[in-house]
């Protein structure tokens, strides 16, 4: 016999009475086990007489070994008959036994059911994207600058140009440590030097000296040198200037792209890309919009557990990104400087919202009667072959079959929700 009470955040209580034949079976069963490792003096291990050993096993030693033994078999069978899934780890509690029978409570979470109305003619506010003439010049002066060629100039050095230039600092009248270098090329106007340092090397030429009197920021990182009235004596090397393709056809050429051999090509390129680099953005933005609607419409207690997972889950994720660029956890929590525990609670905001958008589709996609075709689930399959690199037979092996087909639940009930919006 097992009863079912769900309680708080979809925490809930699975009681399961064991009795009769089954719960004696269970004990005799534990009876034979413990006596096989129990010594009596005159006799081999566990080869006395059965009304010595019953004296030296308890009948509590039987009745907690039979649980040990049996108690995930019955556990399984009483999830089974309720059509229970825990989404968290089960809690045994024996609140009862003797002879007779035994009472056993699981405690664990199940997924909870969400409760959601009014999700269609929602708000989708899709921006009409527009593009100037003004953003594609932009963006192709940026594509000559990274084609640009530095040339030496023979005339005094302006804004944008590199000078290289050999400099050494002083402090009354002494040089301070790290305020020496040679040939370094300095980008004027790039604000790489504290302030007044670039500004005054506009005007100078190649083989010119040039002392420069500044003075510290208030809140410079060097303690010795807060505020300090210094002088940098500085000898300008070379004065460089960056020079820009002409924008005409053979810079188009060069740029390699498919299908552009003109300026108009390239304009065409460059608008199209910027198009749908803006038609991304808004639609983004508008999902965000049309999901923050989504999530509160939603009525649900969730359990910590599942909240617990997606914090994990996100922050694996993380892990996964820091490793591609060498970088540890912990030496992201340093340099971050945060606490493990900080991590966790900067994404359970996040992990909360996405724990309900998941719950508000499956919902929606039961209400809507939306299941994925063998089409989709066969394509998704695909995407991810492809994606990885893999076989499908060999992600078929990875990837259980319910589990894609659930997310493709949601991914469809949240188009649902879309071609339903208002736009």
């Amino acid at each position: 016999m097992s009863i079912w009470t769900l309680k708080e955040k979809s925490v809930g209580e699975l009681v399961v009475v064991i009795e009769g034949d089954d719960w004696k079976r269970a004990v005799a069963k534990a009876f034979n086990k413990l006596a096989k490792s129990v010594v009596i003096d005159g006799f081999r291990k566990g080869s006395a007489p059965k009304a010595l050993l019953e004296k030296r096993i308890s009948a509590g030693e039987r009745f907690m070994q039979a649980i040990e033994d049996r108690a995930n078999d019955w556990m399984r069978a009483a999830l089974e008959e309720k059509g229970l899934k825990p989404i968290s780890q089960p809690q045994l509690d024996v609140r009862a036994v003797d002879g007779d029978k035994a009472e056993l409570v699981f405690t664990f979470a199940v997924e909870p059911k969400a409760e959601i109305s009014d999700y269609k003619g929602l708000e989708f506010p899709l921006e009409e994207v527009t593009v100037s003439d003004e953003e594609i010049a932009e963006e192709i002066d940026r594509m000559r600058e990274s084609y640009a060629e530095m040339e030496v100039k023979e005339e005094a050095a302006e804004n944008g140009d590199t000078v290289n230039i050999n400099y050494k600092g002083f402090k009354d009248g002494i040089a301070f440590e790290g305020g020496e270098a040679e040939n370094y090329d300095l980008v004027l106007g790039s604000n790489s030097f504290i302030p007044g340092f670039e500004e005054q090397l506009i005007g100078v030429k190649a083989g010119e000296e040039k002392d420069l009197n500044l003075k510290f920021p208030e809140d410079y990182h060097a303690e010795d040198l807060k505020g300090a009235e210094v002088v940098f004596k500085v000898r300008v090397n070379e004065v460089k200037t960056k020079v820009l393709p002409e924008l005409d056809d053979e810079f188009a050429q060069d740029i390699n792209a498919k299908d552009v051999k003109t300026v108009d090509d390239l304009k065409d390129m460059v608008r199209s890309r910027i198009e749908e680099r803006k038609k991304s953005e808004a639609e983004a933005k508008a999902d965000n919009v049309l999901s923050e609607q989504l999530i509160e419409k939603v009525n649900v207690e969730i359990p910590d557990v599942m909240i617990e997972d997606e914090v994990q889950g996100q922050i694996n994720q993380l892990v996964n990104q820091l490793q591609q660029y060498g970088m540890s956890l912990t030496g992201y929590l340093q340099m971050m400087g945060q606490t493990a525990d900080q991590l966790k609670d900067s994404y359970r905001g996040n992990a909360e919202k996405t724990v309900k958008m998941r719950l508000a589709l499956a919902r929606i996609a039961e209400l809507e009667n939306i299941e994925p075709t063998e089409e989709e689930i066969e394509a998704e399959y695909q995407n991810i072959a492809s994606m990885y690199q893999m076989s499908i037979d060999d992600v078929k092996k990875y990837i259980d079959k319910d589990m894609l087909m659930n997310d493709l639940k949601n991914q469809n009930a949240y188009k649902f929700v879309k071609e339903n919006a208002k736009h």
